[in-house]
């Protein structure tokens, strides 16, 4: 029992001892992002960087380093945070009360700001592992994410969808960099990665390790995106990643910024507006091009009136946060 405690904890201690932030002081708004190999924490880091050379203190985030989707959405909740990246399918797990958020019940407290890249399912093996295919997994020791991270969940549907379960291979649940660095080690056969592409710690492995990354049928492609509501194909070009010459076909889903309800209106606007002022430098898939249209569409949460007011000022109309869960999100075009 006290190692389950501590095991709940720890998402809350990095937040307070393992932070990465570029401005702590008090009044800076609290990032939450992810592990340091992904694109939400890389996101999280130059966006603080951007707005503190061109703010001058007027703004600040505070990036913090946490386990992912899951845990934001929760610390969110908790109010430990104010903002963060989670992974769409994720966010609507979490406003309808479903998986691991069935206890907590739907989810409020939190508002989506908008969609800003897909994030692709990258399941990475050695070269020289003669695995070609997800069904090819079974008893092998795989990284299937961190506890309370989106890519938890993804990996064991993607297994599910291959008709294996957490059972038939043996799993462990490491962060992006911890399962590249036991990768290169040869301490683990493949692990699960839900992020934008390039991703850090794959992009560093690459260089290191002759890494294969892992396609998924179409079929399967299919079956997935009838049964999970949020997913879409999603193409990884060939050459993102050393030694990679031949495009890789996935799914994938969409990161998207959210922020607490308490977070003012004003605080959201600048945000949202920085945001699509600075997109094209900011780490995103290089196929993503962000749209209000793209940031809008298939978001399964209602929107801060924050962000809603930057919306209005661009003709779109967004249902606004009312203080209860919705996963009904109408926009137009006016």
């Amino acid at each position: 029992m006290k190692a389950l405690k501590l095991l709940l904890l720890l998402p809350i201690i990095a937040l307070c001892f393992g932070c990465g932030g570029e401005n702590s002081a008090s009044n800076a708004i609290r990032f939450g992002t992810g592990g340091t190999g992904g694109m939400y924490y890389a996101y999280g880091t130059a966006l603080a960087k951007m707005i503190d050379a061109e703010s001058k203190g007027g703004h600040a985030l505070d990036v913090k380093m946490t386990a992912g989707s899951a845990a934001n959405l929760r610390l969110l909740r908790e109010k430990f945070l104010d903002i963060a990246i989670v992974q769409s399918d994720t966010l609507s797990n979490a406003i309808n009360g479903r998986g691991v958020f069935a206890a907590a019940g739907p989810g409020v407290g939190y508002a989506a700001v908008a969609g800003l890249y897909t994030e692709a399912y990258q399941i990475v093996v050695s070269k020289n592992s003669g695995i070609t295919n997800v069904s090819e997994l079974v008893g092998k020791r795989v990284s299937v994410g961190e506890r309370e991270s989106g890519v938890l969940q993804n990996a064991e549907q993607i297994l599910m969808a291959h008709g294996l379960t957490f059972e038939m291979i043996e799993p462990v649940y490491m962060s992006f960099t911890d399962s590249a660095s036991a990768m290169e080690k040869g301490q683990i056969d493949a692990f699960f990665i839900t992020a934008g592409a390039p991703t850090a710690a794959i992009a560093d492995l690459a260089t290191k390790k002759e890494i294969k990354i892992l396609s998924i049928e179409p079929d399967v492609q299919n079956n997935m995106m009838k049964l999970y509501k949020g997913y879409t194909r999603c193409t990884i070009p060939a050459n993102t990643y050393a030694g990679q010459t031949e495009p890789v076909q996935t799914i994938g889903v969409k990161a998207v910024l959210v922020a607490s309800t308490d977070l003012k209106d004003d605080e959201v606007l600048f945000l949202t507006e920085f945001i699509f002022k600075n997109a094209e430098n900011l780490p995103h898939n290089t196929s993503d091009k962000l749209t209000v249209n793209y940031a809008i569409q298939d978001i399964p949460a209602s929107f801060h009136a924050g962000a809603a007011k930057f919306y209005d000022m661009q003709g779109v109309k967004v249902n606004i946060y009312s203080g209860k869960s919705s996963e009904s999100v109408k926009a137009s075009q006016d």
